[in-house]
């Protein structure tokens, strides 16, 4: 059974260069990244980490239940004692889906469906928008799961006070977003973390994929005041504590969440 005290978390962002529709190359990949990174709690990988962001649904999902690349996932999870989150092109219920899937490092798994799926690159024509948030308990943290093209939407992520307690702590969006519209990332990223006082990060690919789209990274860390760390536009695995201590005190400090459901 997992520690429900909320704790330090200290987080792995990896932001790598990813090989179009190339499985066992995108495995590698990450395992060298990995490779001499210092212990940690979450490793969060970006959209569709074993494929980049591609539409091609019939030759690159896998079955849920017996999907070789979650079982990777689950090894990975093992061999680093920490948990990991990302997407995948996954085929359940008769559907594609670009999944989101959190793996504890005892190999148990949450999943989350992305629920705006992105019309301008016509993925909601391959695939079926999920229909419900998933929020996650990891190590005292209740973590809001999402997926790119999420960001846009503030009504489907907001954060509020249930039973004298936040709905979730950190929100993560996993994504393939290209340069030519980073500005709104670096802008949305922040806007969401001080609107919900929660911790968010954003974690994105470099390197440019088959459609010839460049992706500069930016992955980063906000905290509930929106101060940012952000990882630059290198290949490269970055690691950082989010203080829970820190989250508590700005929650008290500004008790904005306690108006939110207020009447006026």
């Amino acid at each position: 059974m997992q520690d429900l005290t909320m704790q330090d978390l200290k987080v792995t962002l990896v932001q790598a260069n990813q090989i179009w529709e190339n499985k066992e190359a995108n495995f590698k990949n990450y395992e060298r990244l990995l490779l001499n990174t210092e212990p940690t709690d979450l490793i969060v990988l970006p959209e569709m980490f074993n494929t980049g962001f591609s539409l091609n649904a019939k030759n690159l999902a896998e079955p849920f239940e017996t999907s070789d690349s979650i079982k990777w996932l689950k090894e990975l999870a093992k061999v680093q004692d920490a948990a990991i989150y990302t997407s995948l092109i996954i085929f359940a219920d008769h559907c594609f889906f670009n999944r989101g899937v959190f793996v504890f490092p005892t190999g148990d798994l949450e999943f989350y469906d992305k629920r705006k799926t992105f019309g301008l690159a016509g993925e909601n024509k391959e695939f079926t928008s999920g229909k419900s948030p998933k929020i996650v308990l990891y190590k005292g943290w209740k973590i809001n799961l999402q997926i790119c093209y999420d960001l846009r939407f503030p009504e489907i992520c907001l954060n509020s006070i249930e039973n004298n307690e936040t709905i979730y702590d950190l929100m993560i969006y996993v994504a393939n977003w290209p340069e030519k519209r980073i500005s709104h990332w670096n802008s949305l990223l922040p806007a969401r973390a001080i609107e919900n006082q929660a911790y968010v990060i954003g974690l994105n690919r470099v390197g440019t994929d088959n459609s010839k789209l460049a992706y500069n990274g930016q992955s980063q860390i906000v905290d509930a005041l929106g101060e940012t760390k952000n990882l630059g536009n290198l290949e490269a695995a970055f690691s950082l504590n989010l203080r829970s201590n820190a989250l508590a005190e700005t929650r008290a400090m500004l008790p904005f969440l306690k108006d939110r459901n207020v009447k006026f």
